[in-house]
C-alpha cells in the first residue's frame, strides 16, 4: 500500500479552514453589523427654470440595500438565470446600483457594468460580446431601450432603475423598484467557488474594440483588503465615502465593495458631478473621503476658489483625503487643494486590468507632506499596495533599475491583476519573466529606490525626438501649473529632422490669455531645452473620452502633421 502524495511538497500540512472568499460574505457582513449605516444618493427631482435636472437627496440604509439585493438575487434566480449568466447595468452611482453590486454576484451571476458614455453601437457590441441576458438601465437612458432590444438578441429582460417619464409598454421591460419588491429574497446562497466569475468590465476601447476583464469573487474580496489598508485608501466604519468615479467604470475603483465590507457610509452624486453640486454634497453629508479623476477635481477646485473669493467658503473640514486617479494629477492641483483649502490629495493608479488599484502615494514617516519633496512624492502614482508587484522592462526586454530616472515598460502582477482577457484576445499584453506571467500595462514609467512609481507616459503617447524619449505627462502637468491654463495636452508632431517634436495644445481658463512664449518661460526651468514644445495651439476645448481622459488619438489625427 502506498501513501498518497500531498498536493504540494511539505513535511506538515496546514490546519486552517478553507473558507471561500465570496461576495455573499460581504452582503452578510453588511446585514449583520452595519444595517443602520447610511447610503445617500442624489437623484433627479424635477427641473429648474432652465430645464436642468434638480438634485434630490435620497436616504436609505445598508440594511434596506441588503434586503433589496437579496430580493434581486432571488428574482434573477426565478427568471431562470444560471450560474455565470451575465447581468448588465447601465447606471449612474446610486443605491440601486449598489444593490446590483451586492445582489447579482451573490446569486451566482456575473455583474457586467457597461460604460454609459460609449456610443450606442459600442454598447450593443459589448452587450452581445458578453451575452448579457438581463439589463438594469437607469431611467435617464430609457430612450435606448428599443434599440438595445432590437440589436441585442440575448437580452431577455430589462429592469428600469427609477421612475419612467412615461410608460414604456413592452413585455420585456419592467419597473425595477416594483419588480424587486415583488420578488422573494434569496433563501440560500449558492455554493460558490471563490474563483468563479463575479464581475465583468470592458476597457475603454481607445484602440480597436474594448476587451473584457472578468473579476472573480476571490480577487474582489482580496482587492477590498488592499484598498482599505492603511497604505491603500485607508477605509473604515468611521468614513463617509463619496466615490465620484463611476460605478460603470472598473467597479468605481472597488470602493462600493470595500466600503460595504468595512461599514463605511456611502454617498453617491449620481449625475450631479459638477463643482457646486459636489461641494454642497460634501459639506452637507460630512464626507471624509472622495475619489475621482483629475477633471472632476479641477471643477471642484474652481468652485472652492470661487466660494472662498466671495467670502462664503465651504466647510469641508471632515474630509481627510481626496483620492485622484485615472490620469496623472498635476502637482499644482495637489498644492492648490492643500494650501488654499486644507485638503489632502492622494494619488493612486490602476487600470481595468488591475481591478483597479495598483499603487497609492501615501507619504512615508519623516517626510513633511507640505515640503517641496513631499509635494513631489505626492505627485507620483505611489508605491505598490500590498500583494501587488511592479517591474520595469527596457525595449529589449531587460529589467530596468529602480533608480527614479530610467524609464521602462511597466509590468504588474498580483492576485487581483488579470491573467488574460475574456475570449482569449489581447495575448500580446502579457509577458513571461522568469517563468511568471505579468501584465504589460502599456505605460512607460520610472520607479525610485523607495518604490514610488511615476507614469511618464503611455507608450503610444511618448514623444520620441532624436532617439530620446520626452514625457508628455510631465510637460502637461507643468503647463497646468500656469494660472491661465485649464487643461493641457502634449502630443508628438512629425518633424523631418528629429522624427517627432512635442506640440502643446492648451485650453485656457475663461477670460484668460497666454502666449506660447509666456507658457514656455513658465516651465523652462523644469526641463532640458530640447524637451520644450516647439509650438502651442490654443483650443476652445480638449476632447475627452468616456472615462474623462483626453483623447490624444483625435489630437494626433488633427494636429500630428501640424506645420509652422
Amino acid at each position: 500500500m502506498t501513501t498518497p502524495t500531498p498536493p504540494f511538497p511539505s513535511s506538515i500540512q496546514g490546519t486552517m479552514m478553507d473558507v471561500q472568499l465570496t461576495i455573499p460574505a460581504i452582503l452578510e457582513r453588511v446585514r449583520t453589523y452595519f444595517p443602520e449605516r447610511e447610503v445617500v444618493s442624489l437623484l433627479p427631482g424635477g427641473k429648474d427654470e432652465q430645464g436642468s435636472p434638480v438634485p434630490q437627496v435620497h436616504r436609505t440604509t445598508y440594511g434596506e440595500v441588503a434586503e433589496r439585493a437579496r430580493r434581486l438575487a432571488g428574482g434573477l434566480t426565478a427568471l431562470g438565470l444560471g450560474r455565470g449568466d451575465r447581468v448588465a447595468t447601465l447606471g449612474v452611482n446610486s443605491f440601486r446600483h449598489l444593490e446590483a453590486y451586492l445582489g447579482v454576484p451573490s446569486g451566482g451571476f456575473v455583474l457586467h457594468t457597461v460604460n454609459i458614455r460609449l456610443h450606442p453601437q459600442q454598447i450593443a457590441w459589448i452587450l452581445n460580446d458578453a451575452g448579457s441576458r438581463v439589463v438594469l438601465i437607469e431611467n435617464l437612458f430609457a430612450a435606448m431601450i428599443p434599440a438595445l432590444l432590437e440589436h441585442c438578441p440575448a437580452v431577455e429582460q430589462v429592469l428600469v432603475m427609477g421612475p419612467l417619464p412615461q410608460p414604456l409598454e413592452h413585455p420585456k421591460v419592467h419597473d425595477y423598484d416594483r419588480w424587486v419588491m415583488e420578488q422573494s429574497p434569496l433563501e440560500r446562497y449558492p455554493e460558490l467557488d471563490e474563483r468563479e466569475a463575479a464581475g465583468m468590465c470592458y476597457t475603454s476601447g481607445t484602440t480597436g474594440q474594448p476587451k473584457a476583464v472578468v473579476y472573480t469573487h476571490r480577487s474582489t474580496v482580496l482587492h477590498c483588503f488592499g484598498i482599505a489598508s492603511k497604505d491603500g485608501l485607508n477605509m473604515s466604519e468611521r468614513d463617509r465615502i463619496l466615490p465620484v468615479v463611476p460605478m460603470f467604470h472598473v467597479n468605481a475603483w472597488g470602493i462600493p465593495y470595500a466600503a460595504a465590507m468595512f461599514g463605511a457610509s456611502q454617498v453617491y452624486s449620481g449625475m450631479f458631478n459638477d463643482g457646486p453640486n459636489l461641494a454642497r454634497l460634501m459639506q452637507a453629508e460630512g464626507v471624509t473621503a472622495s475619489a475621482g479623476v483629475p477633471t472632476i477635481w479641477l471643477g471642484l477646485l474652481a468652485e472652492l476658489d470661487r466660494a472662498q473669493a466671495a467670502g462664503e467658503p465651504y466647510d469641508l473640514s471632515p474630509q481627510e483625503r481626496v483620492i485622484v486617479g485615472g490620469a496623472a494629477a498635476p502637482e499644482s492641483m495637489i498644492r492648490a487643494y492643500q494650501e488654499r483649502h486644507g485638503l489632502n490629495v492622494i494619488h493612486a493608479w490602476g487600470m481595468t486590468e488591475t481591478h483597479p488599484l495598483g499603487t497609492a502615494s501615501n507619504i512615508p514617516p519623516g517626510l513633511d507632506p507640505c515640503s517641496d519633496a513631499g509635494y513631489a512624492l505626492r505627485a507620483t502614482q505611489g508605491r505598490a499596495v500590498p500583494l501587488v508587484n511592479l517591474m520595469l522592462l527596457s525595449e529589449s526586454g531587460e529589467p530596468v533599475p529602480h533608480d527614479g530616472r530610467t524609464m521602462g515598460r511597466l509590468l504588474v502582477r498580483g492576485p487581483w491583476v488579470t491573467g488574460a482577457y475574456y475570449g482569449g484576445v489581447g495575448e500580446n499584453s502579457f509577458v513571461e519573466v522568469d517563468g511568471l506571467r505579468w501584465f504589460d500595462t502599456g505605460d512607460i514609467s520610472t520607479i525610485d529606490p523607495q518604490g514610488y512609481m511615476t507614469i511618464q507616459d503611455r507608450a503610444k503617447d511618448l514623444v520620441k525626438s532624436g532617439g530620446e524619449w520626452i514625457s508628455s505627462v510631465e510637460l502637461e502637468n507643468a503647463l497646468m501649473g500656469h494660472p491661465a491654463v485649464a487643461m493641457a495636452a502634449v502630443i508628438a508632431r512629425h518633424d523631418p529632422k528629429w522624427d517627432e517634436r512635442p506640440l502643446a495644445l492648451v485650453q485656457l481658463r475663461p477670460g484668460m490669455q497666454a502666449t506660447h512664449a509666456e507658457l514656455m518661460e513658465a516651465i523652462q526651468e523644469r526641463f532640458p531645452k530640447w524637451w520644450l514644445p516647439d509650438d502651442t495651439v490654443i483650443v476652445e476645448q480638449l476632447p475627452l473620452g468616456a472615462t474623462g481622459k483626453v483623447l490624444k488619438r483625435e489630437l494626433r489625427d488633427e494636429y500630428g502633421g501640424f506645420a509652422d
